[in-house]
């Protein structure tokens, strides 16, 4: 699948030309810098439209609320995944990408300004940095490929507003870690609710997307130093 075969996916229902060509600009910038800095591995442009952009729109199908006008950061979004993909489709909703590693921050920064994308901010922060500033500030969270869910769940909750949402992008071996994340969910005032398991079109590849709600505002000890969420996960 190219970035042109996307609008035929039937849910992608308000992916323009427009939309199309930003896409197609974002993927061949990834490529090429691919050669220099390892953001995706050495995607095809097949591959990297199928199992990158294809894969962040997925979501777009299992969405239950409007994001429309909203406030969404993207926790370690690395070479903008989902955020760049979602940011281009919701032109509408701004999207806050998270990315501790400065020359990644550099190259999303690039996305930006060559893509034109006003409603999208680079970040070069970690989670319990940002919070300082934005604590209880985001309609939603998403993070893909970053890691376990006790860990993001503290990362991401005393960002989110009461209300507001985390998404998680999983594969399919995520039931062991929503098990292990049941006192991360307790104390941080949080439900799981809604898990999603789909396959990516056209592939064999399957994602499963989890919901969970903010039920409560959260202890302000949370989150603690990265260093001590990694050792000692909630």
């Amino acid at each position: 699948m190219l970035i042109n075969d996307l609008k035929n996916i039937d849910f992608l229902i308000e992916l323009d030309d427009n939309k199309l060509f930003l896409l197609e600009k974002y993927q061949n910038l990834t490529l090429e810098m691919n050669k220099v800095m390892n953001l995706t591995g050495n995607d095809t442009p097949e591959e990297f439209a199928t199992k990158n952009v294809l894969d962040s729109l997925l979501l777009v199908k299992y969405l239950n609320f409007d994001i429309k006008g909203k406030n969404i950061v993207d926790i370690g979004s690395g070479a903008g995944l989902p955020g760049i993909p979602l940011a281009i489709y919701f032109p509408e909703t701004k999207f806050y990408l998270l990315e501790p590693i400065k020359k990644r921050c550099n190259f999303l920064n690039k996305v930006v300004e060559e893509l034109s994308l006003k409603n999208v901010v680079v970040i070069n922060e970690r989670a319990e940095e940002l919070v300082k500033e934005k604590r209880s500030f985001f309609d939603a969270a998403t993070a893909r490929a970053v890691s376990s869910l006790n860990i993001l769940l503290e990362l991401s909750m005393p960002l989110v507003k009461i209300g507001g949402f985390f998404i998680a992008y999983k594969g399919k071996n995520y039931e062991k870690e929503l098990i292990s994340s049941k006192l991360a969910l307790n104390e941080l005032k949080t439900s799981s609710k809604l898990v999603v398991n789909c396959v990516v079109p056209n592939t064999n590849d399957e994602r499963s997307f989890i919901f969970f709600e903010k039920k409560e505002e959260i202890s302000n000890k949370y989150p603690r130093s990265y260093s001590l969420i990694k050792k000692r996960p909630l």
